[in-house]
């Protein structure tokens, strides 16, 4: 994968230290195509894990924050400031970091879902629609080069009028009561005030939500969803059953759980039109099923015969994946940005999740919430 040779954008990190997954993606997905170079962080909530983190990957010490607000208000007043930051935080954090930031007119790459409750996601929304500054939510799946062929598959008819989508997310990482055994990244995800609404359905039936609705465009209308929290003690759901209706007649089921043993990572989507069906899994996301009505299977590979190869930055057979589709979501981020900046819209090919994207994906959290609470009961998912 190619782009034009430019100055590095000058990124700024939130969340993401010592210990903190997601943080180490976000660095590794910004420095894949040399688009960014990151000089400054408020990685950790205490100062001292912010230094260590920080001095760890080379922040200059006079660029390194014990707090957010105050890295918003000083790099916004530099010269050499930032131009984008990545927050990387616990979901309760991403509005008002994310506020702070596009008041300023810093971009905005941020992490999923957009927010803890509807209300706020909903707020930030306006916040964005105000801003002069770029906001992009990372769903990384989207950037994986076959799924962006499955989109265009569907876009351009080739399954015909969709019928069915089922898309799964199962793991389990969650299985035992790993939150109270210093699981860090457990710790937060089942606490509701750090979470939000959602547990297993706001951490990855988001994902897996978008993906559906990335691959088929179609919106969804109303849903029926069953959440439990099957390990004793835990508040927040650790598994989900969603039936979703959507536009124009078509139904979906979502299941998503995180206490699912024999499943790492095993996101998988399956699109069946009047005309053929299409299959794609996250662990083996260098080939995409297809299947015209009637006809055997196609198996197309990425960057193989009879695909588009968009995306794609090595040749096919070579293993590409997690963080190679993370990084091409920092790649288009890259181009929005530097489009933004020179007053321009947004370059073609551009594919990136948004704020509109992310308020979807709250108010389906909050639907499958609310329809759990009246016993798996039809409630509209608001538009």
């Amino acid at each position: 994968m190619s782009m034009e040779r430019h100055a590095p954008i000058r990124l700024g990190q939130v969340g993401g230290g010592i210990g903190a997954f997601i943080g180490d993606v976000h660095r590794i997905a910004s420095r894949i195509d040399g688009q960014f170079t990151l000089v400054a962080g408020a990685l950790a909530s205490s100062p001292e894990r912010a230094e260590e983190s920080a001095a760890g990957l080379g922040i200059p010490e006079e660029r390194t924050y014990a707090d957010w607000a105050r890295m918003a208000e000083a790099e916004a007043e530099r010269d050499d400031g930032i131009e984008a930051v990545a927050i990387c935080t616990p979901n309760h954090l991403h509005v008002p970091v994310a506020k702070a930031f596009l008041k300023r007119g810093i971009h905005v790459i941020c992490d999923k879902p957009l927010a803890a409750s509807l209300s706020e996601a909903k707020e930030l929304r306006e916040v964005a629609r105000s801003s002069d500054a770029a906001f992009v939510l990372t769903h990384n799946y989207s950037g994986y080069p076959l799924v962006r062929e499955a989109k265009a598959m569907v876009a351009r008819g080739d399954l015909g009028a969709i019928r069915v989508v089922q898309v799964e997310y199962p793991q389990d990482w969650m299985t035992d009561k790993v939150e109270d055994q210093g699981v860090k990244q457990a710790e937060w995800r089942a606490d509701p005030e750090r979470a939000g609404l959602g547990g297993a359905t706001g951490d990855i039936g988001t994902h897996a939500y978008h993906l559906a609705r990335f691959v088929t465009g179609l919106r969804t209308q109303w849903l029926a969803a069953d959440l439990s929290a099957f390990v004793p003690g835990r508040v927040l759901d650790d598994n989900a059953h969603v039936m979703l209706r959507f536009e124009d007649g078509a139904k979906g089921m979502l299941w998503c759980s995180q206490v699912a043993p024999g499943h790492e990572n095993g996101l998988r989507l399956r699109v069946f039109g009047e005309r053929g069906g299409i299959s794609w899994l996250q662990e083996d996301p260098n080939v995409l099923w297809y299947t015209p009505h009637g006809e055997a299977p196609r198996r197309l590979t990425r960057g193989g015969p009879g695909t588009s190869g968009a995306g794609t930055r090595i040749p096919p057979g070579h293993p590409e994946g997690y963080l190679e589709g993370f990084a091409n979501i920092y790649a288009d981020a890259a181009r929005l940005i530097r489009a933004r900046q020179a007053g321009e819209d947004a370059p073609e090919g551009v594919d990136l999740p948004t704020i509109e994207d992310g308020v979807e994906g709250v108010a389906f959290v909050a639907a499958c919430v609310a329809s759990s609470k009246e016993d798996a009961a039809w409630v509209e998912v608001e538009a």
